[in-house]
């Protein structure tokens, strides 16, 4: 169920079947201004894991999720906080029991849950997805990471990436938004992991401005490249379809 809102103040439910996709990715009036609020007093607790002082905007929410098809199978998203970039999946006709909610701060957890509770709520570090085996049928579709990759050390970086791409399917992609004016992935990193970075668009309609970035895996590598994390004991192997732990 979501509120319209008209000219005269007053806001009136419709059923899911009766909205556009503009209007499914907004929340109840009260519960936007309480997200803003949460999200603010998180940054203050937490300025480097939260990176920002509002959640992103609905204009970033389309432009992160525009390439993502109803049918791509499970999708991962990273960092979801309140879930703005998961109500644009929804909208885009994914469905809830296909996503799979990565977020290291606990305080968000519990409204994840409660506002998706259909979809896999995981509260742990994105960098260690890699420890992790979290599905072991159908690859992921896409991975969605609304992570503050610019305030992360490489190592972490690294480690985001490797532990995306052991669960991505050839051909699939990893989204990541950014506040600065180019890819935030360095490109000594995206050579190392045989990736590449598309833009994918800008928006102006956001606090603070933004843009969106595809990366993906290269043509298949001719040799197979061991990719160590370093100060980690964790070792991988660059592969043309995936990337597997020495474990």
């Amino acid at each position: 169920m979501v509120w319209n809102c008209n000219g005269d103040g007053k806001c009136r439910a419709r059923g899911a079947g009766q909205l556009s996709a503009d209007e499914a990715l907004l929340p109840p009036p009260d519960a936007a201004v309480s997200d803003f609020l949460y999200f603010l007093r998180s940054w203050i607790s937490n300025p480097l894991r939260v990176a920002a002082i509002a959640p992103s905007g609905d204009s970033l929410a389309k432009l992160m999720t525009q390439e993502i098809a109803p049918m791509e199978g499970p999708i991962i998203e990273l960092g979801p906080g309140t879930g703005v970039f998961t109500r644009a999946l929804l909208a885009r006709g994914v469905s809830e029991s296909d996503l799979t909610l990565i977020e290291c701060g606990t305080e968000f957890i519990p409204g994840l849950k409660r506002r998706f509770p259909k979809a896999r709520v995981l509260q742990m570090d994105a960098g260690r997805l890699h420890h992790g085996h979290l599905f072991e049928g159908q690859p992921v579709g896409a991975v969605v990471s609304g992570l503050p990759i610019l305030s992360m050390s490489p190592r972490k970086v690294t480690a985001i990436l490797l532990g995306a791409f052991t669960y991505l399917r050839p051909g699939a992609a990893f989204y990541q938004f950014t506040y600065g004016p180019r890819c935030p992935v360095p490109r000594p990193i995206l050579d190392r992991l045989g990736l590449k970075a598309a833009h994918v668009g800008g928006t102006m309609r956001n606090l603070p401005p933004a843009a969106v970035y595809k990366i993906s895996r290269r043509k298949p590598l001719d040799n197979v490249r061991s990719v160590r994390i370093p100060g980690n004991e964790a070792s991988f192997e660059a592969l043309p379809a995936r990337w597997v732990s020495d474990d």
